[in-house]
């Protein structure tokens, strides 16, 4: 059975809904071959900051008196980036199910994603925009790995804005290599710091992968009349949704996200929308799917 919304809600056990919505999903998340530290040698190259020094050849050191290490080739090990967008918008609740937000949804399905790279023996890091800030961490392996990013994402709170544009354009160093990208945001800001920064990382040829996430209610625009809404990312006025409102809207949204998908397809950036009160597991496999994964 996959998770339901009323579980993410109301579970605080990242470990328990990981193991709940991946029994049964039976699919990594890529497939292919690279070159590292494997059993079946390639080539030599230069030694790079960052190389383990075990893969250094020695004898070809004192020959040459410059460092090389062993390449190989072995099943696909690239590296997973986990990107978590925890801006003020990311609190937003679900307007049918109670505890449920954005933030929490989205950092859950980024937990299971981490679980399944870990799975393929993976390296994996997070990336949480949150507060104006960036806060890093860096890929690795392993066990210990996955409860530093699990520690990371239950501490993530939805506050503040998105980094300037300059500190995220700052900050891609991050993916030397080619890499997998999975932001998790609700893409509510089109164009932003943040589409710059994915926009970017794929002309950079890293493969990145977009969910955006919405409530029902922002969806369909079934928000209450009755209710005053304020933008937690802006400071100009409360807004009430009767039906000449609720119409706006509509168009609004229509427009924006017609642009942000146009620009990601254009891009090659496969890209899910869902509501959060839909299963994780069910979202987790289209978003998957939908970059022909699964």
């Amino acid at each position: 059975m996959l998770a339901t919304p009323a579980l993410v809600a109301h579970t605080t056990d990242l470990d328990l809904i990981i193991r709940h919505v991946l029994a049964g999903l039976g699919h990594g998340i890529h497939a292919g071959r690279e070159r590292g530290a494997g059993v079946e040698f390639s080539e030599y190259r230069a030694y790079a900051p960052g190389d383990e020094w075990r893969r250094v050849d020695w004898k070809l050191l004192a020959r040459n008196d410059r460092y090389y290490v062993r390449e190989a080739e072995r099943d696909s090990h690239v590296a997973v980036w986990l990107w978590l967008d925890a801006t003020a918008s990311m609190a937003e609740p679900s307007r049918s199910v109670a505890g449920l937000d954005k933030l929490w949804y989205a950092r859950t399905i980024l937990a299971c994603l981490a679980a399944i790279a870990q799975r393929q023996g993976d390296a994996f890091g997070l990336i949480v925009c949150t507060g104006d800030r960036v806060q890093f961490t860096p890929a690795a392996r392993g066990p210990r790995q996955m409860q530093r990013v699990l520690a990371q994402l239950a501490r993530a709170e939805a506050q503040g804005g998105m980094p300037a544009a300059e500190t995220l354009r700052a900050s891609l160093h991050f993916a030397r290599s080619p890499s997998l990208i999975f932001a998790a945001s609700d893409f509510l800001d089109w164009p932003s710091p943040l589409s710059e920064a994915l926009l970017r990382l794929r002309r950079m040829q890293h493969d990145v992968r977009a969910l955006c996430l919405q409530t029902q209610a922002e969806c369909d625009a079934s928000f209450s009349p009755d209710k005053a809404y304020r933008d937690p990312e802006q400071a100009d006025g409360v807004y009430r949704f009767g039906p000449e409102a609720a119409a706006t809207y509509r168009h609004n949204r229509d427009q924006h996200f017609a642009l942000m998908t146009a620009q990601c397809r254009q891009n090659d950036i496969p890209t899910l929308a869902a509501p959060i009160e839909q299963p994780l597991g069910t979202v987790l496999r289209a978003w998957l799917r939908r970059a022909g994964r699964a």
